[in-house]
């Protein structure tokens, strides 16, 4: 049975793929490729005549059973447009049914922007979280950074160029004043990182209209070890809030236009209690009133 191997090509610059990821794609009977014109620029460039075919979130169904049937027969070589493969694409899918059906995978490392855009930003390196690309839709998109509003560690995330402002301007409000690094065309001729808060940084591409994919890099919240030791102080030396306290904190900020998992945060901070118990609650309170 062949094995799949997930080749990380150039994010920008050619020069950087490995001698390794260059004898792969000569060898393997097939190449999937997110684009393969894209692709066939890298290919080109190095002399490389193996057959590519599509491989991408509108096709990925049908193109996984070509791929499965392919590895019958010898390797294939996943590539994704810029990068390394299956991280925040459909690449993903393809490792999982690949090891359901018995094939090996063989990760062949290389090119990474949530890496290169995490080692320049001047951030914590030691403890990090990718999300991916932000949700499209602003409700989502604030829930999400809700939920990761106390996270201490760096996040990293994707975001176009076209809704590039819009986020900027929701973690700026849900995250308030952090530090954040933008990274654009990395490794390119034109490579810009940018560093500020959300304010600046939306003052500058409000003047420079963005373009191309972005990675942020957005600091985490700042926790000193004595907030740390006063809020476990204050939640254990705190009465336990009856339930029907929790349930009026919590249609308070319904009614204020608060989504679930905010409101279900910010009772649980302000009378230290539980989220899960604070969830609870709120799913009595929904059933009530629709009951």
């Amino acid at each position: 049975m062949g094995t799949l191997y997930l080749v990380a090509t150039p994010i920008g610059n050619l020069e950087d793929i490995t001698l390794r990821a260059l004898r792969i794609l000569r060898e393997v009977r097939l190449i999937a490729a997110e684009d393969t014109r894209h692709t066939r620029i890298l290919l080109d460039h190095y002399q490389i005549t193996t057959p590519c075919i599509s491989y991408h979130e509108h096709n990925k169904l049908a193109r996984q059973a070509d791929l499965l049937a392919a590895l019958q027969t010898g390797d294939v070589a996943l590539v994704s447009d810029a990068g390394t493969p299956a991280i925040a694409d459909p690449g993903q899918e393809l490792v999982q049914a690949c090891l359901a059906a018995g094939h090996t995978i063989v990760p062949v490392p290389g090119p990474s922007a949530p890496l290169a855009a995490l080692i320049a930003s001047g951030m914590a390196t030691d403890r990090f979280a990718f999300i991916g690309f932000l949700p499209r839709q602003q409700r989502e998109r604030r829930e999400l950074l809700s939920d990761i509003a106390d996270l201490t560690l760096t996040i990293i995330c994707f975001e176009t160029p076209h809704r590039l402002l819009e986020a900027l301007a929701d973690i700026g409000d849900v995250l308030g004043a952090r530090q954040i690094a933008i990274a654009n065309d990395l490794t390119k001729r034109f490579e810009m990182i940018m560093r500020g808060t959300a304010g600046e940084l939306i003052e500058h591409f409000t003047h420079q209209p963005p373009r191309g994919e972005f990675t942020i890099v957005i600091a985490g919240a700042a926790q000193t070890e004595s907030r740390k030791r006063e809020r476990h102080r204050l939640r254990a030396a705190a009465p336990a809030a009856e339930p029907a306290t929790i349930a009026a904190h919590l249609r308070r900020l319904r009614a204020q236009g608060l989504s679930a998992s905010a409101a279900v945060r910010q009772t649980a901070q302000d009378l230290n209690v539980a989220k899960n118990t604070v969830y609870a609650i709120w799913l009595e309170i929904a059933a009530d009133e629709t009951a």
